[in-house]
């Protein structure tokens, strides 16, 4: 008979598996809760038995791809705009950068850089015209010798900073032009204007229609004349002359001795004394305008072409600082600005300074009206209270204006006619209304 412990052998123990006996008991035991019942409203979906790798993709609804292709094209078009945007900040500081750069060109000591002196090869050949480029040369100018419409002349040509970075470079021709003029060619036209004057029928080139020939030949130039040498031929003509009559007086034949000197200064041509110079150049400055300058050597000349080179590349900077957008300038020292505390102080002044602007008005007038309407508000408001017009012109017509002190004080009054222009400044409402010409 088999032994009982044969018929059931004892089961080996199993190794644990890190379960504690509540994760055993739990493991065996069936949960008794009943399943999460799904959400009221939502389809029973059946369970696909179908692989997730065969299985389609969920399908997007309409809506949905509408939003996401309007969603990137408002980014694009946002992207457009911050480009256009940076763009437009990157132009605006280039066209500031370059002019501040193309101011900064018309800048005392920066714009001779930019200048460039055209000199006409005519004037190399006469004698003493090297000196003259050769002063341009040392004052660091950049010249260039060209053949000109007018001979002897020396022209100018500015190179124009770009408003915009642009490539290449772009001159323009100042108006200024300096023609030279030899003494021999100079003395000749004073006397063809003499012998004009005195009624001869014969016409010859005088400096007026040298004027008119060169402004045919340069039209739009503003022309300047230099003579050269002449003061050394007028001192050596009055010294030639002298000594003829010094020797006529010691050989006792001062008659025929002037007699001879007449004759040869006579066919020489240049019979010409420092008079009828100036009354050629004052019909030359009220017929044309143009000024002439002499000077007694090339060196002298040659100086003052530079400082006319200096002249040209810096006047742009000057009538742009002078540009202040009145119609007027004062140059006077008394006409410099007023200072204005914030308490008011210097208002006085400033009132005074605006009725010496008028024609006519002096510093003592000025004060007279100051003294009786201390602002340009109690000035209007004395107008007001006139009964008629006659009566607000002639208002300020008998303030007595009191000029020096002690025996030589004087006294008068503002009289009607400064009255009358003041009323009209004040009341007026018309821009343009010239007061001296009213009333």
């Amino acid at each position: 008979m088999t032994p009982r412990w044969a018929r059931n052998p004892p089961v080996p123990p199993q190794p644990r598996l890190g379960l504690s006996r509540s994760d055993t008991d739990s493991v065996r035991r069936p949960s008794r809760c009943p399943p999460p019942a799904p959400p009221p409203g939502a389809a029973a979906r059946p369970e696909s038995t179908a692989s997730p790798e065969t299985s389609p993709p969920p399908e997007e609804p309409r809506c949905s791809l509408k939003r996401r292709k309007a969603g990137c094209q408002a980014a694009l078009q946002k992207r457009k705009e911050r480009e256009e945007l940076r763009r437009q900040k990157e132009q605006e500081k280039e066209q500031k950068r370059a002019l501040a750069k193309r101011r900064k060109a018309l800048r005392p000591g920066e714009c001779q850089k930019y200048m460039t002196v055209v000199v006409d090869e005519v004037l190399l050949q006469v004698e003493g015209g090297g000196q003259i480029f050769s002063a341009l040369r040392a004052a660091n100018y950049f010249c260039v010798v060209e053949s000109q419409a007018v001979p002897c002349s020396v022209t100018w040509r500015r190179k124009v900073v770009p408003s915009q970075m642009e490539e290449g470079d772009e001159w323009t021709e100042e108006p200024n032009v300096l023609v030279l003029l030899r003494w021999e060619e100079f003395l000749p036209m004073v006397r063809n204007y003499k012998q004009e004057a005195q009624d001869c029928t014969e016409q010859k080139e005088t400096l007026q229609s040298y004027v008119a020939y060169v402004a045919e030949k340069m039209p739009g130039k503003i022309l300047a004349l230099a003579v050269a040498d002449v003061e050394k031929y007028l001192r050596s003509l009055r010294f030639q002359s002298g000594k003829g009559l010094q020797g006529a007086a010691g050989s006792g034949n001062q008659e025929e001795q002037g007699k001879r000197r007449k004759k040869k200064v006579r066919d020489s041509g240049l019979e010409l004394t420092r008079m009828d110079v100036e009354e050629a150049l004052v019909d030359l400055q009220l017929s044309t305008q143009v000024p002439v300058r002499f000077f007694e050597s090339w060196e002298e000349l040659g100086e003052f072409v530079t400082m006319f080179t200096k002249a040209v590349a810096e006047a742009p900077f000057k009538r742009e600082r002078e540009n202040t957008g009145f119609s007027f300038y004062l140059e006077k020292r008394w006409c410099g600005g007023v200072r204005v505390k914030p308490s008011g102080e210097g208002l006085l002044e400033v009132w005074k300074r605006q009725l010496q602007q008028f024609n006519r008005v002096s510093r003592e007038m000025a004060e007279a009206i100051v003294s009786a309407y201390p602002s340009p508000q109690l000035l209007i408001q004395a107008y007001k209270r006139c009964s008629s017009d006659q009566e607000q012109e002639n208002m300020l017509a008998n303030i007595t204006v009191h000029r020096g002190e002690g025996v030589t004080a004087t006294s008068r009054r503002i009289g009607p006619d400064l009255s009358r222009r003041i009323y009209l400044q004040m009341t007026s409402p018309d821009p343009d209304l010239y007061l001296d010409a009213t009333g």
